[in-house]
């Protein structure tokens, strides 16, 4: 029932969020993203989501070319190839807006644990097991580690950010999800991302 309740407060707050915000913002960045690199919007990578399902999530493009597939790489190692514009949307985490069709897609959460790659999460499900109960949860736009540690550059941020979402397993509530998207709000308007 929580699970249920969870799922109605992801798909109203998802709802307010597109037709408040998204429906005037995601045109106007789309036409900038568009003329400034001349390559599609959207951004999708796989990722993977409840019970171990893999899903495509949706982000603003804040990088230019494509990314390598075979080989993953961590942001840090990535950061020679974002944009200008990129730079402002990842600082305002402004390029996770789109994430709130995955959101309505059912394959994602308002609140929940980050989405990793599978190269990364067998990784750090080696290093600490329990992490795999994590899968019992759709993943979250926002989460506790987000806002506790922030983005993880190696295997082992990753791993202190991980504990954070075992935390928010252990707690989780609809306040708990009001707490996290309260604070996740304070760290955008700081343009702490990157």
């Amino acid at each position: 029932m929580k699970l249920l309740g969870k799922r109605l407060f992801d798909i109203l707050f998802a709802v307010v969020v597109i037709l408040i915000i998204l429906s005037w913002l995601v045109p106007i960045i789309a036409f900038i993203i568009f003329i400034s690199t001349q390559e599609s919007v959207f951004f999708k990578q796989k990722r993977i989501g409840k019970k171990g399902k893999p899903f495509y999530i949706l982000k603003f493009r804040s990088m230019k070319g494509v990314a390598p597939t075979n080989d993953p790489l961590l942001s840090l190692d990535e950061a020679s190839r974002i944009t200008a514009l990129g730079s402002l949307l990842r600082k305002y985490r402004i390029d996770e807006f789109p994430q709130f069709i995955n959101v309505l897609k059912g394959e994602m959460s308002i609140v929940g644990p980050r989405p990793e790659r599978q190269f990364f999460l067998d990784q750090v499900i080696n290093r600490l097991p329990k992490y795999k109960e994590l899968q019992k949860l759709r993943p979250g736009i926002t989460s506790l580690g987000q806002i506790k540690y922030g983005y993880a550059d190696n295997l082992e941020q990753m791993l202190i950010r991980a504990k954070y979402d075992l935390i928010y397993l252990d707690n989780l509530s609809l306040w708990t999800d009001i707490k996290v998207i309260l604070a996740t709000i304070v760290v955008v308007f700081k343009g702490k991302g990157k």
